[in-house]
């Protein structure tokens, strides 16, 4: 039997998810997506620009963020796109700092009259993992500031929508919507052999077109395949701790081992062989 081979890119490698969303060529592709995921809160959006992904500590000592995605409207409001390849311990605590950012930039450059009037922020976090104890048939959280009894939206300017694409489970054959289209694509864009006649869209017939393997430069290929790798290890690694039913106890143990290791100076892919921790807890080890 023949292996398979990617015609599309990942967009849930670093690499495709930026290719797709994050370059000017594309921003069509972005504005379509979040159409189609804000349309019954935000109305339409014509235009987006792209802001500095990066933003310096509020103050000495603080954390920077790097958002993936970082734009926003004509009206002044601004989005983050967020693709979180695995579950992190304090994910949910990392949207929430990141949206505190776009919130102090509309400070910057107001006059002392400025009445504290704040544009729409909009944090979306597109997961490749679920939530623990969360209604497995309910892959869309949209989340606000509610008062708690009455369970009313307290304030509507703060937006948090979570995707949790593991659950998203229609075909093609099944798809209603534009969103569902969206979804299902950025899902299973890696495991098509062809472009599915229901997507047959303009939109989605750019999209198929960039996302293209065989038509990535030498330099950009080399980057995708880069960035594929680092997606294979987590992925991988995920499967392993669910095949093992590796407990929390078992990965303390693990990173006792690579302590042990790392003292006696052995080489980090030694240490991830025998342990199985991903680079990244070896390198956190090292520090």
């Amino acid at each position: 039997m023949n292996e398979f081979k990617e015609k599309y890119i990942n967009p849930f490698t670093d690499y495709g998810f930026k290719r797709l969303f994050g370059e000017e060529p594309n921003k069509d592709l972005l504005m379509d997506f979040l159409n189609e995921l804000l349309k019954d809160q935000e109305g339409k959006i014509t235009e987006l620009s792209y802001l500095p992904n990066e933003k310096l500590p509020i103050s000495v000592g603080d954390r920077r963020a790097i958002f993936d995605i970082y734009c926003t409207n004509e009206q002044g409001e601004q989005f983050i796109v967020e693709m979180q390849k695995a579950e992190q311990k304090f994910f949910k605590d990392r949207t929430i700092f990141y949206s505190t950012f776009p919130i102090q930039e509309q400070a910057r450059n107001k006059d002392r009259f400025w009445n504290f009037e704040l544009k729409a922020v909009y944090t979306i976090g597109i997961l490749d993992f679920v939530f623990k104890e969360s209604d497995p048939n309910k892959y869309r959280h949209d989340v606000k500031l509610t008062e708690q009894e009455t369970k009313e939206v307290f304030y509507e300017k703060l937006n948090y929508i979570y995707l949790e694409m593991p659950k998203f489970q229609k075909t093609e054959k099944e798809l209603k919507t534009r969103f569902e289209k969206w979804m299902f694509v950025l899902k299973n864009l890696p495991k098509l052999e062809r472009m599915p006649i229901e997507l047959k869209e303009k939109i989605f017939l750019k999209l198929f077109k960039t996302a293209e393997i065989a038509k990535l430069k030498p330099e950009e290929y080399k980057q995708y395949e880069a960035s594929a790798n680092a997606y294979r290890d987590i992925f991988n690694i995920k499967n392993t701790y669910l095949e093992k039913g590796i407990e929390k106890g078992e990965i303390n143990k693990a990173k006792k081992i690579a302590l042990e290791m790392i003292k006696d100076n052995e080489p980090s892919e030694k240490i991830k062989k025998y342990t199985g921790l991903t680079k990244e807890e070896i390198n956190e080890l090292k520090k």
